[in-house]
């Protein structure tokens, strides 16, 4: 499959799931909002049913206040007339007054019950009419002694509550009782905190177990709203497990998210998974067309040699034979080291690979890697120059790897240069209190930053155009990095393009009582 097609796939259903999970998170805030909208309806409802309450409550008790007094003022009178129209009259005719209630006394000087409510007709002539006029004068008189003593209770009140602070107005457990009754008929069940203010702030009661949790989200309303502003009160209340309670209605929906989130993180992980495969298979296509290209060498080598020794008639000599079994012999070491050279990356991969350790000179271990590549250098014009300033120079390393992965940084340097021009090598060592440093320095083609940290990896070869111009199967410095990294050293590579490039190599000093 092609890239372009992979990475079609891949951004239409990634925008899919995103758009998914928008869509989602959407649904969830339009609930979260619905409900706290009717969250907040049904608190200002029952707030205002709680406000009229306290009201009404106030009401019925001075109502029962001034009857009970009355009632108890009159208990010892025998004088006590059977219905309330007979009672105002005989108080009516009483000059005595001392023993009445203002609101009795207020009602005597009114004489609600001086309005005669019953007359009788005596006519013999009376007709229906006349009976239906006399029932609707009844009824009217009725009307306007009941509307009297309404009006002096209502007197009673408004003289007695504007007197008294909102403290001694209000009953707060009376209060707390209705405040929880509305609220639960209202369909709201969870805890809630009061506070009871005056008109100026001032604070007269507050619940017991008031939390500032959820003080932020608070309703409030007006207690007495129909007196001067100056003797209103405030009722606030706030829920602290208010989000609790709007989580709670969206919750469900919270796992399908989860799940979005789960697939849209699998998909993204498949796709990297598909694209690193991809690079992988082509990575291993390139190894095997180079191992191909570099197998091919040596095996057409040894075969024309043995072509040579089977042709009877080309001349044996001795100095033909002595050519003949040196290009064997080269070849044949040619094509084993290609061959344990892909054998030992498979065998560190696989934690097989023996490591036989012992004490070093790093000094001399480069000089004598030097010597051997000074002739191939010198031949392209160049020259290999040391610069020994490492006093403590011992290491504890496996000869044989570590030999090889300074001759693959050499290798490295020599492939890498630029074509029908003179290369130079500089080799550095130096010391640190706890690290010995060792660089290998060229003049090559460099390498591009985006490649630079591509260099480590297995089969992973930096392309010049020909796959097949620089011989090698993207193993050497794969190895290079496995072998330092066995040996608890670190190493960097810094390069600019068609300057050059430097690997620096950070190896632990060995003590003299290690």
């Amino acid at each position: 499959m092609k890239k372009t097609t992979i990475w079609a796939i891949a951004i239409i259903m990634g925008l899919s799931f995103l758009a998914l999970l928008l869509v989602q998170l959407n649904y969830i805030q339009e609930m979260a909002q619905t409900k706290k909208d009717q969250f907040d309806e049904s608190v200002n409802r029952a707030l205002y049913q709680a406000s009229r309450n306290v009201e009404l409550n106030e009401a019925l008790r001075y109502l029962e206040s001034d009857i009970n007094k009355y009632q108890k003022q009159q208990k010892g009178s025998t004088a006590l007339a059977t219905d309330t129209i007979t009672s105002h009259q005989i108080a009516a005719n009483s000059t005595d007054t001392t023993g009445y209630t203002a609101f009795a006394m207020k009602t005597i000087a009114n004489r609600p019950s001086s309005v005669p409510k019953f007359t009788f007709v005596h006519n013999d002539k009376n007709t229906i009419t006349q009976a239906k006029e006399s029932m609707s004068k009844i009824v009217r008189n009725r009307y306007v002694y009941q509307k009297a003593i309404l009006d002096e209770v209502i007197y009673n009140i408004l003289y007695s509550s504007l007197d008294k602070p909102l403290k001694e107005r209000l009953n707060i457990k009376l209060l707390d009782q209705d405040l929880k009754s509305e609220l639960i008929s209202n369909g709201i069940t969870i805890p809630y905190h009061f506070t009871v203010s005056t008109a100026d702030g001032r604070e007269i009661y507050r619940c017991s177990e008031y939390d500032e949790k959820g003080e932020e989200y608070s309703y409030q309303t007006t207690l007495f709203p129909n007196d001067s502003e100056t003797k209103t009160g405030v009722l606030k209340v706030h829920f602290p497990d208010m989000n609790k309670y709007i989580f709670s209605s969206v919750k469900f929906i919270i796992p399908s998210i989860i799940f979005t989130v789960i697939l849209l993180i699998t998909f993204i992980f498949t796709i990297f998974q598909i694209f690193r495969q991809k690079k992988y298979s082509e990575i291993r296509n390139d190894f095997i067309n180079n191992m191909t290209h570099e197998l091919k060498t040596p095996i057409a080598s040894i075969s024309l040699a043995a072509q040579m020794l089977n042709d009877e008639s080309v001349t044996k000599s001795p100095s033909m034979m002595k050519h003949i079994r040196g290009v064997l012999g080269d070849e044949s070491k040619r094509l084993r080291f290609l061959v344990e050279k892909v054998l030992q990356m498979s065998m560190f991969d696989q934690k097989k690979a023996i490591i036989k350790k012992k004490i070093f000179d790093l000094n001399e271990m480069l000089e004598n890697v030097a010597n051997s590549f000074r002739l191939r250098v010198e031949h392209t014009g160049g020259k290999i120059y040391m610069e020994v300033e490492a006093v403590d120079s011992a290491i504890y390393v496996d000869e044989v790897h570590f030999t090889n992965m300074i001759h693959n940084l050499m290798d490295n340097a020599m492939k890498y240069r630029k074509p029908d021009q003179p290369v130079d090598i500089y080799i550095k060592t130096w010391n640190t209190n706890e690290h010995l440093y060792f660089s290998i320095r060229d003049t090559g083609i460099g390498i591009k930053k985006e490649n630079v940290k591509k260099v480590f990896e297995k089969f992973y070869r930096v392309h010049t155009g020909n796959v097949h111009d620089v011989k090698g199967f993207g193993l050497g410095l794969a190895y290079v990095h496995k072998i330092v990294e066995i040996h608890k050293g670190e190493i960097r590579v810094d390069s600019d393009l068609g300057k050059g490039t430097k690997f620096t190599v950070k190896l632990p000093i060995i003590r003299d009582n290690e």
